[in-house]
């Protein structure tokens, strides 16, 4: 197609065989879309493409990116706000026409229900990276991740297990929790099932850092899940991990005893406690 499309805060360049995506730098566009300057993302990565109206007068082309086909939405798991969707290219509402001209032309190229990708198709964000959590420091080199903690949040069971580094021949996957939801964290999972379950909390996994206000931010943390998400999976499978095991109950209702604090202090609304205190009692 050759053509562009420039939107607010974000231009599709369209190719014959993929969408370049660049973001604007400025103090509009979203910190994530920031982070990331520019992404190609193949046509064999994308399983549709629909048009529809946005807020405030505004119309939006959607790319609905292919599952197991990006690193970055694979890490994400649906916790990404709409405005940081990498896959929006919000218009004026008086270029709808053009957005559904385009998204007619971007389905003649796509495949029809390719279903799951057997691999990333796009290229994750490159390494080295390196974040700073509320309980340490995470850095990854493209071959090991390590976390070096902090004497101000790190719990005394980090402090115990020392500083760390985990190779990525070692790991199965990763578990990324926004940083703008309660106990959002950055957990690395083991790659042997034989191994010792790995404690229930992040704050008391030397695996795993936790994140808390300013800490851990989205475009820093998502983009360094995602890249170590395709290391591990570059790197073979895993071996197949078996059921988790259940909470101690005497945890489960210490952490609920914890969440009522907070409840009642303000620090959590009433739907984050009983959705919380939901998933708590789910693992008994």
């Amino acid at each position: 197609m050759g053509d562009v499309l420039a939107g607010f805060h974000t231009a599709w360049e369209f190719e014959s065989d993929s969408v370049l995506i660049r973001f604007e730098r400025g103090i509009r566009t979203p910190k994530l879309l920031q982070a990331l300057g520019e992404r190609r993302i193949p046509l064999e990565a994308i399983a549709g493409v629909k048009v529809a109206a946005g807020k405030r007068g505004t119309v939006v082309l959607q790319a609905v990116p292919r599952p197991g086909a990006d690193p970055l939405m694979e890490a994400a798991a649906g916790q990404l706000k709409e405005t940081s969707d990498p896959y929006r290219l919000v218009l004026p509402a008086d270029r709808e026409i053009l957005a559904e001209y385009y998204a007619d032309e971007l389905r003649t190229l796509l495949a029809e229900d390719p279903g799951p990708a057997e691999r990333f198709l796009v290229a994750p964000p490159e390494a080295p990276l390196q974040f700073k959590a509320y309980d340490g420091k995470a850095s990854f080199d493209g071959k090991a991740v390590s976390f070096r903690w902090s004497w101000t949040g790190a719990s005394s069971a980090k402090w115990k297990a020392g500083d760390q580094s985990f190779p990525i021949t070692g790991l199965s996957g990763v578990e990324w929790r926004s940083p703008e939801v309660f106990e959002g964290h950055l957990r690395l999972l083991h790659r042997d099932p034989a191994g010792a379950a790995q404690p229930a909390q992040p704050d008391q996994d030397p695996a795993a850092v936790i994140f808390g206000l300013g800490y851990g931010p989205v475009h820093e943390s998502l983009p360094f899940a995602a890249s170590v998400l395709a290391a591990v999976r570059a790197a073979g499978p895993a071996p197949a991990v078996g059921p988790a095991a259940r909470r101690d109950p005497a945890d489960i209702a210490e952490r609920i005893r914890h969440l009522g604090e907070l409840h009642e202090a303000g620090l959590v609304t009433d739907e984050e406690f009983s959705t919380k205190k939901a998933e708590l009692l789910a693992e008994l």
